[in-house]
């Protein structure tokens, strides 16, 4: 078990501290807020990058978005075929049933090169119980780090990062949510990974993970993209002020209500920031998730990552002033 952490962050993984990628739903029924997370294996002595992979998902909830308790980690997502890794889940809601979009690597590697990355779908009734859907058929074999959303003209569209095109965002688009057809390249340039897509203020936000902090993205429609500021413009790139949360933002998470947001990341409270992507020693690969409050300001998206915690509106239409 890892030892009980002395920071700011709104989570730690009790297993092992590993807690990154987040994604935020609330349950239908009991109003209760669920998040759903890499649980890397941070704390295990294996060769590589082996720590890296051989994650399950685990799951926190939370009554105000504020409070988390862990509740151990997703049942049925393998697929009997021997150890796998899963990472980075995307929930959504659908209107009828909940879906995961999940991305699985057979095995355990000790390496990034050479192995296979899959997004696979899930299906639930209640966010406990999850059945196979099977793979989407997407631009190559090294696909991850899904995000769905429905846009402007109806239909769904599935973001992730084609690692076999420089690691930029793709898309695929589907009517249904049944048949996937690729559209593309949708954020190129800078490498980068972890699209999260949502709707404030006027307009359709992306934010991507750069490894020094999250670009920003806008579209009226959310097929066509514009970014915001410069090439080197970020949010969470500066280090925060509350313990913790010294470096940079990474693969996050937006739940909206009206004309506020909060955004859910994930950061290594005890990296120093000393050489790119996170170090390997014992310590830095210990990682925790972080809130902070987004709003637009003159068709701007500002986050302040100093400011106090946010609840999650306990039900559509409310954030606390």
């Amino acid at each position: 078990m890892a030892a009980e952490a002395v920071d700011d962050a709104l989570f730690h993984d009790p297993v092992h501290d590993g807690a990154t990628d987040p994604t935020v739903i609330r349950h239908r029924d009991t109003g209760e807020w669920w998040m759903f997370y890499t649980q890397r294996r941070a704390t295990v002595d294996e060769p590589g990058v082996a720590w890296v992979h051989g994650s399950r998902i685990g799951v926190a909830r939370s009554h105000d978005g504020l409070a988390w308790r862990y509740d151990g980690t997703v049942a049925g997502l393998e697929s009997g075929a021997g150890a796998e890794t899963h990472w980075a889940p995307e929930v959504i809601d659908d209107g009828d049933r909940y879906r995961m979009y999940l991305t699985v690597i057979e095995g355990i590697p000790d390496r990034w090169e050479g192995h296979a990355r899959r997004i696979v779908e899930y299906v639930s009734d209640d966010l406990e119980r999850w059945s196979a859907v099977g793979e989407i058929p997407l631009s190559s074999d090294r696909v991850i780090d899904a995000c769905v959303a429905r846009c402007p003209d109806g239909r769904w569209r599935l973001w992730y990062k084609d690692e076999a095109d420089d690691s930029t965002t793709w898309v695929a688009v589907s009517d249904d949510l049944s048949a996937w057809q690729v559209e593309g390249r949708a954020i190129g340039g800078r490498p980068h990974e972890g699209p999260n897509v949502f709707e404030l203020g006027g307009w359709w936000w992306m934010l991507v993970d750069e490894w020094r902090g999250m670009g920003v993205h806008r579209s009226r429609d959310a097929v066509t993209w514009e970014r915001q500021g410069g090439p080197d413009d970020v949010i969470l790139g500066d280090p925060g002020s509350r313990v913790g949360d010294a470096t940079f933002g990474r693969h996050g998470d937006v739940v909206v209500d009206g004309a506020r947001a909060v955004l859910y990341y994930f950061t290594h409270p005890h990296w120093d920031g000393s050489e790119l992507g996170s170090s390997d020693a014992a310590a830095a690969r210990l990682s925790a998730v972080f809130s902070a409050p987004l709003r637009v300001v003159d068709d701007r998206l500002e986050c302040d990552r100093d400011a106090a915690p946010m609840e999650t509106p306990p039900e559509q239409g409310f954030l606390p002033e």
